[in-house]
């Protein structure tokens, strides 16, 4: 499911220098348009994970991935900035149930020694629906055009349903451990939950500026053709689904020999924010091999942390708790996806090049670090029953 989420949602991108062409937009129309997925995409990821936890997650993405296909595939119609808007916002209300959701399922069925492997599958699915969608949506714009990209990724997403049909009855099955009367205030409360916020609005600042913009990028300012850059983004993609698979094994597999889930977690999360630092300054100030090699030293890094953005809230939420959770954490970090793509045509518009968005890129990235590690605690659930009976508890005024 994740992987298809990835796939519609990447096939602008890949399309943008084709749209921009077609339908006569600026830089600053393109970052709009590029931003606004997230504008419905984050602002719901709130009341998502609320009814995910009482209506049933299963049930909820199946609605999720009906309503972001049809807006994939109408997309391959359009003619105006104002029609396509439109349909940007209505990509992300489908979309917006994805991550709620999977979190929920995977808190309620699966251990804290096997959360890593889990998340590195689904880290798999969701870094390699980008590679995917770039590379042969690239190859499909490159032959036929970019409206026959949407109109068929679109009318394939929803294949989907049969297969997961299947699985939702179950899936929705398990979620009664998760549905009982832990407060939503209780959960509004927790600094872990804020510090988490912070690390993942800094990781997706990043990620998703490489996401909206790397092809675009490649094109214009590195002189690639459509072909060579989906060859180069798909494959950096790609290998962004790989470490992400490699590194949640790799944390599981530190866990069950006796080495510390607070470590091995924080650990990665620390290298990834410090190395992305790093790989944007020499995109942005060196030659092309320079940039190539940067861009997929940048991939690989986030794909080595990519299970520890949802691995790290289903470990302090629990079952309990990982919807509602999950929703304003990936509330919080969407934000970045609101205001990268829409900051970067701004900058490449005013400047004529994109220097000055990698640097502010990397100095986004500076933020995941305070995050991740100094605002959380070390991992295990957060004791709900005692937080609770605290904030029920009476205050004595003092005399």
């Amino acid at each position: 499911m994740l992987f298809i989420n990835y796939v519609d949602r990447g096939l602008l991108p890949a399309a943008a220098d084709q749209v921009q062409r077609d339908l006569g937009l600026s830089a600053s129309q393109l970052g709009i348009l590029l931003s606004a997925f997230f504008w419905t995409y984050a602002l719901i990821q709130i009341p998502i994970g609320w009814i995910a936890e009482r209506v049933g997650a299963g049930r909820v993405l199946t609605a999720g991935l009906v309503i972001w296909a049809i807006a994939t595939t109408v997309t391959g119609t359009v003619s105006t900035f104002a029609t396509l808007l439109l349909l940007r916002l209505l990509l992300g209300i489908g979309e917006s149930t994805g991550f709620p959701c999977v979190s929920k399922l995977l808190a309620v069925a699966v251990a804290t020694d096997e959360l890593g492997t889990a998340n590195g599958i689904v880290g798999f699915a969701y870094n390699f629906g980008p590679a995917f969608g770039t590379y042969f949506g690239g190859m499909v714009m490159a032959h036929y055009g970019w409206r026959v990209a949407f109109l068929g990724f679109g009318a394939l997403s929803l294949i989907w349903l049969w297969p997961w049909s299947r699985v939702a009855v179950q899936a929705s099955a398990r979620e009664e451990i998760g549905r009982d009367g832990l407060s939503f205030s209780t959960i509004l409360r927790q600094r872990s939950l804020w510090g988490a916020s912070l690390g993942h609005f800094s990781s997706n600042y990043t990620f998703y500026f490489m996401l909206s913009w790397l092809p675009y990028y490649l094109v214009r300012e590195r002189g690639f053709s459509t072909v060579g850059m989906a060859e180069i983004a798909g494959s950096a993609f790609f290998v962004t689904a790989l470490t992400a698979l490699g590194g949640g094994w790799a944390i599981d597999r530190y866990v069950r020999a006796g080495g510390s889930c607070n470590f091995a977690y924080k650990s990665l999360m620390a290298a990834a924010h410090a190395g992305a630092v790093g790989c944007m300054l020499g995109i942005a100030l060196g030659p092309r091999w320079v940039a190539i090699a940067c861009i997929f030293g940048y991939q690989a890094l986030t794909g080595l942390a990519s299970p520890g953005v949802y691995a790290i809230p289903q470990i302090l939420a629990g079952a309990r708790a990982t919807g509602r959770w999950v929703g304003v954490q990936n509330a919080m970090g969407n934000l970045a996806g609101i205001a990268a793509p829409a900051l970067t045509g701004l900058i490449v518009d005013r400047t004529g090049q994109f220097t000055a968005a990698f640097v502010l890129s990397a100095a986004v990235s500076l933020l995941g670090l305070y995050g991740w590690i100094w605002m959380i605690p070390p991992l295990a659930e957060l004791p709900w029953k005692d937080l609770e009976a605290r904030r029920a508890q009476p205050q004595i005024p003092a005399t």
